[in-house]
């Protein structure tokens, strides 16, 4: 019988190696103590835990979270953003990231203070957080992700008051932020040299057997994949040295430029959060996604 909060392994990654740290990842057996914040988090982490909220100082929750979850129950002072209507805008040809007009309203309408941090939270999921996340920072705006959503916050005791809406003129800034976005023209150019491709969708989707009833299914030429739900623990994103010892697991190493793409821009911006959080500097986000990429018949698709 082990002692509580012992690890067993049984194969360790080289950051682990280095480090001496537990690995936690699908395929290992592990068992171990939670980490220490040290641990879980690392310089410019795109999330923060409950606990430690107040040590952000201002801030402002955003609600990622459908009108009839808001309207049953919300954090302190928070605004709901219409994810919808957002990805919907994303996604159109005369809006995308380059029309800053519709941006400059959309974002400056939540009231953010230049001096907060918006604190986005979903429904647990991660994934319409993740996404509200990454169009703030690439916009200029300061935000983190709540890791666990909307679960988390509501079991809290005590959470830290939410900051007024801001009066200041919101002007958008599209590539401010560390993670930046990435077009199909770009990839095609890209792939197979410094691209290095994160495919967060679920296996089925990479392997072409949920083909989502389309006439090409598979993956990208060289793709990793790690499903988004891998990258979760029980609801929360796991600590930094785990998700860097699944990112290298899975083949990416240090000073890759990592491109992270899915079906529609969730499931990767979450994936460029949690490459983010393992500590990799080069990340891009192929919002268009692989919707995007199977349009075009000159990309190609491969199944293996």
């Amino acid at each position: 019988m082990l002692p509580a909060g012992r690890a067993v392994l049984t194969k360790r990654c080289p950051s682990n190696i280095r480090t001496g740290k537990p690995a936690s990842f699908p395929g290992e057996v592990v068992a171990f103590a939670p980490p220490s914040a040290k641990e879980t988090s690392m310089p410019n982490d795109p999330f923060v835990d409950v606990a430690t909220l107040s040590s952000l100082g201002p801030i402002r929750y955003l609600d990622a979270r459908d009108q009839d979850a808001f309207d049953a129950g919300h954090a302190p002072g928070a605004v709901r953003v219409p994810v919808e209507e957002w990805d919907a805008a994303a996604k159109t040809a005369d809006i995308g990231f380059d029309k800053t007009a519709y941006w400059d309203e959309a974002l400056g309408s939540l009231g953010v203070d230049p001096s907060a941090v918006a604190v986005t939270y979903d429904g647990g999921q991660m994934t319409n957080a993740a996404r509200v996340w990454f169009i703030l920072q690439y916009f200029g705006i300061k935000g983190v992700i709540l890791n666990g959503g909307w679960p988390a916050l509501s079991a809290a005791s005590r959470l830290p008051p939410g900051a007024g809406p801001s009066k200041a003129v919101f002007r958008a800034v599209p590539g401010a932020g560390s993670v930046g976005l990435i077009d199909r023209e770009t990839l095609k150019r890209q792939l197979g040299a410094d691209a290095h491709v994160f495919d967060t969708r679920t296996r089925a989707e990479f392997t072409g057997e949920d083909a989502r009833n389309r006439s090409r299914s598979g993956h990208l030429p060289g793709a990793r994949h790690l499903s988004h739900t891998d990258l979760l623990d029980n609801g929360v994103v796991r600590p930094a040295p785990a998700l860097r010892c699944m990112l290298e697991g899975a083949g990416f190493g240090p000073g890759d430029h990592i491109v992270t793409h899915c079906e529609g821009g969730g499931r990767a911006a979450l994936g460029a959060a949690a490459a983010v959080r393992a500590g990799f500097d080069d990340v891009r986000v192929y919002y268009l996604s692989f919707a995007d990429w199977v349009r075009d018949e000159s990309c190609p698709v491969v199944r293996d």
